[in-house]
């Protein structure tokens, strides 16, 4: 079982604690600097100061190190404990490695200043090996701290270098493959278009040639001929107008994943697409709901596409931008055009400064249009309201296709 990772609260609240108990087991022994002209309770002033310090060591590293300082020559007088000075120094590396980039030179510059005058002073007034010692210790102290935050601060920058590199190689890839799938799917494009569809076309015409001379020769209209020729046409002219929507299709999916483009193209799919919705949208306290009306009978693959992808941007700009409340969909099947309707809360203003805002709304229209149909979206009585009209009938250059 994997143990679970401590919060930063949690480890500053460790450091504080283990700090305060270690001083409070030094002062119950009287380990600290003139302990028999010093009474206890002197001490512990300096010490619980620190350790309340320790608490915002992440989120106040300025004010943490400036009055880290205070405290800590105020301990000196005090009587110097140990736990309270191991507690100045991680308040110092807290400073740097937390803190902004000029916490670095600054305290660099007060810690060296620190070692010069008090080492300045011991050999002022004392022999030149209590000098050698305090500027050892002072060192150890003001500037040790420093040394080390500096080497961990550079390695979290070079780490997280790494991880944004990692990052672009990995988005690089990815295009990449987009890329190469793009190209497959225009190559299968045109492979179908040039060389199967052309093949349809001429089984097509030669059956309905190969109809007319036999209508010439006067043949009964129940002559296994002619039946069989019927049905070679029909099903070579079914097979083409499949061929051309599949290539379409090919065409069409060039800008997304290839398993969302073929696993959801039509209407059927859209109950799942309402699954993932509420799954999402627990979290932000968003229902939805999917009513159908009429007989949805047989749609062209064109129409089911757009329908499809006309819903699941509805509902992508639902879970970005809609306040709590229930989104409901209704897809309204007539006998000559499909209607769709979504309503969501409305947020005023919401997604409005977000790059490529309205994009969505404009792929939208944009599919709409291509198959001869309508498409609004905007603010309607407190919702954001989508209203789409796909004709089940699709105007192409040789006439009109109906399903």
């Amino acid at each position: 079982m994997r143990r679970p990772t401590p919060t930063p609260r949690q480890v500053d609240a460790g450091i504080a604690l283990a700090g305060l108990l270690g001083g409070l087991l030094l002062i119950a022994f009287q380990v600290y600097d003139h302990s028999s002209a010093i009474p206890r309770w002197q001490v512990l002033p300096a010490l619980l100061a620190m350790a309340a310090l320790e608490l915002v060591r992440r989120t106040r590293p300025i004010l943490v190190a400036v009055l880290g300082g205070l405290v800590f020559a105020g301990s000196i007088f005090s009587g110097a404990l140990l736990a309270t000075t191991m507690m100045y120094t991680d308040l110092l590396y807290a400073a740097v490695v937390y803190g902004p980039r000029r916490m670095s030179p600054v305290l660099h510059a007060s810690g060296t200043a620190s070692v010069l005058v008090l080492t300045t002073l011991t050999l002022v007034y004392d022999d030149p090996a209590t000098a050698v010692t305090v500027a050892v210790i002072t060192v150890l102290i003001f500037l040790g701290p420093l040394w080390t935050a500096d080497i961990v601060r550079k390695h979290r920058q070079e780490a997280e270098t790494q991880r944004l590199r990692a990052e672009q190689t990995a988005l690089l890839s990815e295009m990449d493959r987009r890329e190469a799938v793009v190209a497959e799917r225009a190559r299968m494009a045109r492979e179908l278009h040039d060389v199967v569809a052309n093949h349809l076309s001429a089984i097509a015409i030669h059956a309905t040639g190969a109809q007319s001379v036999a209508r010439r020769q006067h043949r009964a209209a129940d002559d296994p001929v002619l039946e069989v020729l019927g049905v070679i046409r029909e099903n070579s002219v079914q097979g083409l107008a499949e061929m051309r929507r599949i290539v379409g299709l090919l065409r069409d999916s060039g800008g997304g994943e290839a398993d969302e483009s073929y696993a959801a193209p039509d209407l059927s799919a859209v109950d799942a697409l309402l699954a993932k919705a509420r799954a999402a949208g627990q979290d932000v306290g968003l229902g939805f709901e999917l009513t159908e009306r009429g007989e949805r009978g047989e749609l062209p693959v064109p129409v089911q596409l757009a329908a499809y992808r006309i819903v699941q941007e509805s509902l992508t700009n639902a879970l970005k931008h809609a306040g709590p409340g229930e989104v409901r969909v209704l897809l309204d099947f007539r006998p000559e055009e499909l209607r769709i309707a979504v309503d969501s809360p409305y947020r005023q203003g919401a997604g409005q400064a977000l790059p490529g805002a309205r994009a969505g709304l404009v792929g939208m229209a944009e599919r709409a249009s291509l198959l001869g149909g309508g498409f609004e979206a905007g603010p309607r009585d407190g919702h954001w309201s989508v209203r789409a009209v796909l004709p089940r009938a699709m105007s192409t250059e040789e006439g009109t296709e109906r399903a």
